[in-house]
């Protein structure tokens, strides 16, 4: 089978890998259709993995496919079925997984696609436990953007930050993978979204999607414009994921008792936050990493009500490499999707 392989940083290949032997007790064979670029594929194709991994690695952390094969005790699907998998190595039996909060696992075996061998290859064997059936209505290809895109943001959004209906809300980069889907999740429940971008061509895209008000960060403060549409009042949810650049400034925009959630620190993990600042306005601040598979079926949920993922490339396993480039460029509006 095809596999594409990081074999040194920033350098992959298109390996020919065996096929893996017939799914054990309680695993499923999948056939993997697409997968889902995110930042941490950037991550790893620069090296930045955080702990010691060996090379060559399968990379892809984000995926869909349908069921090639069924173990023993495998009751809850059939081949052919479209499913999503979950991207870590969770050990189903500490407390959070018990719990069903899996991405808090306390012997977590590592992120597939980053740590371990990832779902771009042709076929792979992963236990029931986490996969994730698919709607019948949702292609695969969607799909594929369910497992951290959309379900990251369901996470960040209404786990964390409990968002609610009518509340306003600043997403920033709001072309990215995850704050297309932040705008439009925040829309659905009938928020007022201002968003940030970082080029006037992605303007009427984020609009489209339900923006409400566009800030263009290069050429005007977001601060400053913030404070503007909402008459100094500022927002009650901060979506953050920028990373330093912006952090500061997203303290500065909420209301008195506003609530930053925070996924991400693609433009730097280190800020300095005004102490007194934080406890006088009473900001409430969560980090948020990953999702749990509830949030996946969530997010699966609203694909198949017709909320669709926004793909702004599709291309070849062989041309991954100009994808990820792509990503590090930022001009990328919505999900860049490989198929295998």
């Amino acid at each position: 089978m095809r596999a594409l392989t990081l074999v040194a940083d920033r350098q992959l290949v298109v390996a020919e890998l065996p096929d893996p032997p017939p799914p054990a007790v309680g695993e499923v064979q999948i056939r993997v259709g697409a997968v889902a670029l995110n930042h941490i594929d950037v991550w790893g194709f620069r090296g930045m993995a955080f702990v010691k991994r060996k090379l060559p690695i399968v990379v892809g952390a984000e995926a869909a496919g349908v069921i090639a094969a069924v173990g023993d005790g495998v009751s809850r699907f059939k081949v052919g079925q479209k499913v999503a998998m979950y991207g870590a190595l969770t050990c189903g039996h500490c407390k959070p997984c018990v719990e069903g909060r899996d991405n808090f696992c306390e012997n977590v075996g590592g992120l597939i696609g980053f740590h371990v061998d990832g779902f771009a290859r042709e076929l792979l064997n992963m236990p029931e436990r986490l996969v994730i059936p698919v709607p019948d209505n949702v292609s695969v290809r969607d799909a594929a953007c369910a497992p951290i895109a959309f379900s990251t943001v369901q996470h960040m959004l209404f786990d964390n930050a409990k968002l609610q209906p009518g509340e306003t809300i600043l997403v920033h980069a709001g072309g990215s993978g995850i704050g297309t889907v932040a705008i439009m999740m925040a829309k659905a429940i009938g928020c007022t979204v201002i968003t940030t971008v970082g080029d006037d061509s992605k303007i009427e895209g984020v609009k489209a999607l339900g923006a409400d008000h566009v800030i263009n960060y290069r050429n005007d403060r977001f601060e400053h414009e913030t404070r503007k549409i909402t008459k100094k009042k500022g927002v009650d949810v901060v979506f953050e994921h920028v990373g330093a650049d912006t952090f500061n400034g997203s303290l500065l925009v909420m209301k008195r008792g506003g609530r930053l959630v925070t996924c991400g620190s693609t433009s730097g993990p280190t800020a300095t936050i005004n102490l007194m600042q934080l406890f006088q306005q009473q900001y409430r601040i969560f980090g948020s990493f990953g999702a749990s598979i509830r949030n996946i079926e969530q997010s699966l949920e609203k694909m198949a009500s017709g909320m669709h993922p926004v793909i702004d490339t599709e291309v070849p396993i062989e041309d991954v490499e100009v994808a990820l480039k792509r990503m590090e460029s930022r001009q990328v509006f919505g999900k860049i999707i490989v198929k295998l």
